[in-house]
């Protein structure tokens, strides 16, 4: 018996039990960048075009602080830029894959159960680890093979593909090592994130330090960002091939640290020490609600603050967006299609408020998935055999899943309204505006957050097929008007529903529907969870 005796075996669990989840994430990200080629490849057929659009928009300080910088007006070099967040959601999926099968398991009892079996104590981490490198290098070659089908050089699209999965990997090896260092997997999670979350602010203010990709006073930044290297690979342009040396050599050096740490703790424990509580819970946890707020407040806290972030970058790049596509009739089309049929300003503003919208949907997917997680690990069952009924703790969730989208969308409309406001000295005016804009939004994600609650109550074991909905959603809303899709399929996303305020006015009989379609999900979820067996695998 080795130290990786068992790792196949985990392999093949883990990609049983993300047989579903796995495939949606890769090939949903997967698909996005040979689109926007296309959509480029449509829009700005000249080089002249192009450039007219590289001055005006893709080389605003606020669009570089949000996407990456762009190296060059050919179709390659805007389509890096338009798909800079892959990266970084790739880095997301990837932390919170690898600590879910790892500290997560720990957490539940699972990996003991397994550990007294013939498996090696570098098994679980190696399992995680495997499978997750490989969806990412799944994901770099579909990437690349869907952008060299687009039409578009081979080398760049390749070292693109390349630049993508190898983020993915160094954040797979960070969620790794997180996992190693504390006994909780909300710590764990907090540990990936907030690395992640240091790695684009590094990012961002390195990049929004320059100019376009001709760098900057403070470009040094984003080379201290895993999140940075990618495009500093400079597909379609002067392609650097050494720079994908550096996520390699950081992947190894974390996990260096990563397997000799995880064999010299105990299982279960963590590198860090837990903090011990108080003696006597606060009034605060006197009831079901009390403790959902405890479980639910350090993510909402962490969504409000990064949606008001967000706000502030889109809502600054919006007057430069506008004026960049005015003169072009058929982007003015297209972007007025997906965000409304006034100023192009507006449509910009309407359709990143629709993205925002799917984010903040997201949220609420989460909260509700949450009831189902403490169901799984034990924790719900002793409260309901208490005076506590299944009822209201159920809602003790459902409730956060709820507020939760209103209250990330409400920020984020105030946000892009303030510094949309500050562009156009206009505060006063388009403040309210944007915030009502905003706030349109929140039945939508109310429609999935309900279908979460549901999936929760009627058939819980296929509760995370709540994100593939979601995902379907973002699909429909990215690909749908620019492949001219039947209205039919469109009207499938709730998202499409939703009136455009900036353009069309408040029309209350969508957002009734919608609302009363959430509140009819929402009421069939808590039956059918009263009527069922806790837990039920």
């Amino acid at each position: 018996m080795t130290a990786f005796t068992g790792t196949r075996h985990l392999v093949r669990l883990i990609l049983r039990r993300d047989r579903v989840l796995l495939p949606i994430w890769v090939l949903l990200l997967a698909v996005l960048p040979a689109s926007y080629a296309s959509a480029y490849e449509g829009l700005y057929p000249t080089a002249a075009e192009r450039a007219a659009y590289l001055t005006g928009t893709a080389s605003n300080p606020s669009i570089v602080a949000l996407l990456g910088p762009v190296y060059g007006d050919s179709v390659g070099a805007l389509t890096v830029q338009r798909a800079g967040l892959l990266a970084l959601i790739a880095a997301l999926v990837s932390v919170l894959t690898v600590v879910r099968h790892t500290r997560t398991e720990e957490e539940a009892g699972r990996r003991e159960l397994l550990g007294a079996t013939v498996l090696g104590r570098y098994a679980g981490l190696t399992a995680a680890l495997l499978v997750t490198y490989a969806a990412n290098v799944s994901l770099g070659l579909l990437i690349a093979g869907g952008l060299v089908a687009a039409g578009l050089p081979g080398a760049g699209s390749v070292l693109f593909g390349a630049g993508v999965a190898l983020t993915g990997v160094v954040f797979a090896t960070v969620g790794g090592l997180a996992a190693q260092l504390t006994e909780s997997a909300s710590g764990a999670r907090g540990i990936g994130l907030g690395t992640l979350g240091l790695a684009f602010v590094l990012r961002l203010g390195g990049d929004a330090g320059g100019s376009g990709g001709t760098g900057g006073s403070a470009e040094w930044l984003s080379w201290l960002s895993p999140l940075g290297w990618a495009a500093r690979s400079r597909a379609y342009a002067d392609e650097r091939l050494w720079v994908l040396l550096l996520p390699v050599l950081f992947s190894a050096a974390v996990v260096l640290v990563a397997y000799p740490v995880s064999v010299r703790r105990d299982l279960g424990a963590g590198v860090f020490p837990a903090r011990l509580g108080p003696a006597a819970a606060g009034a605060g946890l006197a009831g079901p609600f009390g403790l959902a707020w405890r479980l639910h407040r350090g993510p909402l806290f962490g969504w409000t603050v990064g949606f008001g972030s967000l706000g502030l970058v889109l809502g600054g790049a919006a007057d430069a967006a506008g004026e960049a596509v005015r003169g072009n009739q058929q982007v003015s089309e297209i972007v007025s299609r997906l965000g409304g049929s006034s100023a192009l300003a507006e449509a910009y503003l309407g359709g990143t408020l629709s993205l925002t919208a799917l984010a903040a949907a997201g949220y609420g997917v989460q909260a509700a998935l949450r009831a189902r997680a403490e169901e799984t690990d034990g924790r719900a069952e002793p409260l309901v055999a208490t005076a506590v009924s299944r009822t209201r703790w159920l809602a003790s969730h459902l409730v956060f899943a709820l507020l939760g989208p209103a209250v990330v969308l409400t920020v984020a409309g105030l946000a892009v309204g303030l510094a949309y406001g500050l562009s156009v000295s206009d505060v006063g005016g388009e403040l309210p505006r944007l915030l009502g804009a905003g706030l349109a939004q929140v039945p939508a994600a109310w429609v999935l957050a309900g279908l979460a609650a549901l999936l929760v109550g009627w058939l819980p074991r296929f509760s995370g097929g709540a994100w593939a909905v979601l995902a379907g959603c973002l699909l429909l809303g990215q690909l749908g008007a620019v492949l001219e899709l039947d209205q039919w399929a469109l009207d499938v996303s709730p998202f499409t529903h939703t009136p455009q305020v900036l353009s069309q006015g408040w029309q209350a009989a969508p957002l009734a529907a919608l609302t009363a379609v959430a509140a009819a999900l929402l009421t069939l979820g808590v039956l059918t969870f009263r009527s069922r067996d806790i837990p039920t695998q």
